[in-house]
C-alpha cells in the first residue's frame, strides 16, 4: 500500500508539472485530469470512499467546460508538445524546484505514509469518510445544488459562447 500511495504521489507531482510548464491548452487539460485522477486516488489509499468519487466527477464536469472553451479560443495548428525546447526547460526548472522542495524539507516532517482515517481513533463506530458525507448531505446540502446549477449555467455560457465566429456573441479573437 505504501507503494501505491508513493506512485499517486509522484503522479501528482508530474502531473502537476505537466499543467505548469505546457503552454498549449490540450495538454494542459490533459495534465489537469492526470492530477484530479492522482489526488482522488492519493485520498482513496487515505481511507476516503465517497468524497474522491464526488470531486473527480466535479473536476471532470470542470475540465470538460474549461478543454471547450479553451480548446476553441486557442485553436493551434501545431501545439507545443514535451519535445519543444521552451516546455522542456520549463519543465526542467519545475522538476529541479520539486527536489529542492524536497531536499529542504527531508528530515522535518514526520507524517506516517498509509495512515487511513479509520486508524486515527481506536474506538470509532463508523468511518471517518461516512462522517464527511452525513455532513456534506445535512450542512452543505444547498450549496451542492448551487454548485450543480453553477456548473450546468457555466456549461450554456461556453456553448454560447464558442458557437460560432458567425453566430456565437464571441467573435473572432
Amino acid at each position: 500500500m505504501p507503494y501505491l500511495m508513493v506512485l499517486f504521489m509522484q503522479g501528482l507531482l508530474l502531473g502537476l508539472v505537466v499543467v505548469a510548464s505546457n503552454p498549449s491548452p490540450y495538454f494542459a487539460a490533459l495534465g489537469l485530469v492526470v492530477v484530479s485522477g492522482m489526488g482522488c486516488g492519493l485520498m482513496i489509499m487515505c481511507g476516503g470512499t465517497f468524497l474522491p468519487l464526488i470531486l473527480f466527477l466535479i473536476y471532470l464536469g470542470g475540465m470538460l467546460v474549461v478543454f471547450a472553451y479553451s480548446s476553441a479560443l486557442a485553436s493551434e495548428p501545431h501545439p507545443e508538445t514535451w519535445g519543444s525546447p521552451r516546455v522542456a526547460i520549463n519543465s526542467l526548472i519545475y522538476v529541479g524546484g520539486v527536489l529542492a522542495g524536497v531536499g529542504f524539507f527531508w528530515g522535518g516532517w514526520s507524517g506516517g505514509v498509509g495512515v487511513t482515517v479509520d486508524q486515527v481513533s481506536e474506538l470509532s463506530v463508523v468511518r471517518g469518510d461516512v462522517m464527511g458525507v452525513a455532513m456534506m448531505y445535512s450542512s452543505g446540502g444547498m450549496l451542492l445544488v448551487v454548485s450543480a446549477w453553477v456548473l450546468l449555467l457555466t456549461l450554456f455560457v461556453v456553448l454560447e459562447v464558442v458557437r460560432g465566429s458567425s453566430r456565437g456573441a464571441l467573435r473572432a479573437v
